[in-house]
């Protein structure tokens, strides 16, 4: 089978459905955007992911899987537990080796299907969870705020350990800065768990740069996690920045701009409610036109490389820095097999640069989130006393 050069995520869809099981053959040289990681790794077979990339001292596969979405999709539709488990190990058979997931998502029930479905090879991969959103414990249910504080960060560790089926976890990040808890304090919490060997590294997701240098002052930090992709370049301000002057990784989560760079978002769309696309107006009637010019780039560039449009975008990510590891999410079987193929899309440095220009010289309209949730990013820390 050839490489689908030219289809759309919905094309490349409907042609692997029903052959979840049989590896794509991905016709493509190990990329120059990763050769120092992928010089060390074995060379990658039929349908598997190339190459290792390092978050700080932590080593993980070039591309990784987020898992927020397999307990509930955008469209509010609970998809089957049994595929999602699929999708999961068949991530591993194919070499991924970096799941993301968080105690809110759910909540609660992703660290749960998470947990089953690694648990036979638990060892031989990082699992990434998040901690900060007010929620009980016992219930799943979501409570006004954040909350920081090291005593329940302690508690909500043990739930996550029982639920993950593990007796550690390899990467915990802050989910939001609590604005009623120093920093110092947040990581005095890790160190502990760290001592404990409940935890083995930490990060943090949406911080203030100032809560970022006080925490890495602190404890170093491994990983920061923020929304980055095409369709929303604001780390590319400062925060990229800081994390190489630091020497601490990026991950981005929601890396495909939530479907929309797959091509599988237009301007007739509409959204179930409960979908929070709906109410992001970067996807409003007003906007969305202009932003599918980023759709039509990618489409051209997917015919170029031979790859597909998810592909692209997922390339020029890890294109920027050698220690950014994109996590997109799937439900789809054959989506996560595509995702994984973007680890094998190169670019020569002029092509680097033509692509580059090109993706700034358009401008993104609308915002990337509702007022609500973008008032949780961006949050410094209260000064330790």
């Amino acid at each position: 089978m050839e490489r689908q050069g030219t289809l759309s995520r919905r094309g490349f869809l409907g042609a692997t459905s029903g052959m979840a099981a049989v590896p794509l053959l991905m016709a493509a040289t190990i990329p120059t955007i990763a050769q120092t990681a992928a010089a060390a790794a074995p060379s990658a077979g039929a349908g598997t992911i190339s190459g290792r990339r390092k978050l700080r001292d932590l080593e993980v596969s070039s591309v990784g899987i987020g898992v927020q979405n397999i307990s509930r999709t955008y469209q509010t539709t609970i998809p089957t537990r049994s595929e999602m488990i699929s999708i999961i190990r068949s991530a591993h058979d194919r070499g991924l080796t970096f799941y993301d997931a968080a105690e809110a998502y759910g909540p609660l029930e992703v660290e749960r299907i998470l947990g089953e479905g690694v648990e036979p090879f638990r060892n031989e991969i990082v699992i990434a969870t998040k901690f900060g959103w007010n929620i009980d414990q016992e219930t799943g249910e979501r409570l006004p705020g954040l909350i920081s504080r090291p005593d329940h960060i302690k508690i909500v560790v043990e739930g996550m350990l029982k639920r993950l089926r593990t007796d550690r976890i390899d990467l915990l990040y802050q989910h939001r800065v609590d604005p009623a808890v120093p920093i110092e304090d947040v990581a005095g919490a890790i160190k502990d768990l760290k001592a404990d060997g409940k935890v083995l590294h930490w990060g943090l997701c949406e911080m203030g740069l100032n809560t970022l240098r006080r925490a890495n002052a602190e404890l170093p930090v491994t990983a920061v996690q923020s929304e980055y992709s095409m369709l929303w370049r604001g780390p590319e301000t400062d925060v990229l920045a800081t994390c190489e002057e630091l020497g601490i990784g990026f991950v981005p989560w929601s890396p495909l701009g939530v479907g929309f760079l797959t091509g599988s978002i237009d301007a007739g769309t509409s959204y179930a409610p409960g979908d929070i696309r709906g109410s992001e107006t970067r996807f409003a009637a007003e906007n969305i036109e202009a932003n599918l010019a980023l759709v039509a780039l990618l489409k051209d560039w997917a015919v170029r490389k031979e790859a597909t449009p998810a592909q692209i975008a997922l390339a020029w990510l890890m294109a920027q820095k050698p220690w950014i590891v994109p996590i997109p999410g799937t439900t789809q079987m054959p989506h996560m097999i595509e995702n994984i193929g973007a680890a094998d899309v190169s670019f020569t440095a002029a092509e680097a640069t033509e692509l580059n220009a090109a993706v700034r010289a358009i401008e993104v309209r609308g915002q990337r989130l509702p007022d609500a949730v973008l008032a949780f990013s961006g949050v410094e820390a209260p000064l330790k006393n």
